[in-house]
C-alpha cells in the first residue's frame, strides 16, 4: 500500500492531536504492527509538540506522511532554527524533567530520525519507522 498526505496545520497544541488522529486512520489501513502504531503515534506527537514549542510565532506546523509498503516517513517542519548543538540521542536527560524527553524518545523509537536540510529558515525534521517487525534472515 501507498499512501501519502501532507498536512499545514497552525501553531496550536490541538495539532499534535490531530495530527495523530489522522496518522493512526491511516495505519488502520495497513497491516502495521500493534507496536508500530503505538511508537509512530508517539513519535508523531513528539514531533508535532516540539514543532509547536519551538516554532516561530504565527507560522504553521507542516506535516508529510508517507506510507510505503512496510515503512512510514513522517517529516514535520516549522518556521524556525535548531540550535547548533541539537541531536538526537537515546539519552534520557538526568534528572528526568517534564521538558527535555521528546529528542531522545524520538530516536529511541524510531528507526531513523535526523533534522534534514530544508528551505532557508526551516527546521525540518525527517522520522522513518518500518510498519511490520524487521528481523534478520537466518543463517544458512
Amino acid at each position: 500500500m501507498r499512501v501519502s498526505m501532507t498536512l499545514s496545520l497552525p501553531r496550536q497544541p490541538s495539532s499534535a492531536t490531530g495530527a495523530r488522529h489522522i496518522l493512526t486512520s491511516l495505519l488502520s489501513l495497513t497491516d502495521a504492527s500493534e507496536d508500530a502504531r503505538a511508537n509512530l503515534a508517539v513519535l508523531i506527537s513528539e514531533a508535532c509538540s516540539n514543532a509547536v514549542i519551538h516554532a516561530a510565532p504565527g507560522s504553521d506546523i507542516t506535516i508529510t506522511i508517507a506510507i510505503n509498503d512496510d515503512v512510514c516517513l513522517l517529516e514535520v517542519g516549522n518556521r524556525g532554527n535548531t540550535p547548533d548543538d541539537t541531536r538526537l540521542d537515546a539519552d534520557l536527560p538526568a534528572p528526568l524533567t517534564i521538558g527535555g524527553r521528546g529528542l531522545p524518545l524520538i530516536a529511541a523509537l524510531s528507526d531513523t530520525a535526523a533534522f534534514i536540510a530544508g528551505p532557508p529558515d526551516q527546521v525540518l525534521l525527517r522520522i522513518t519507522k518500518h510498519l511490520t517487525d524487521v528481523r534478520a534472515a537466518p543463517n544458512c
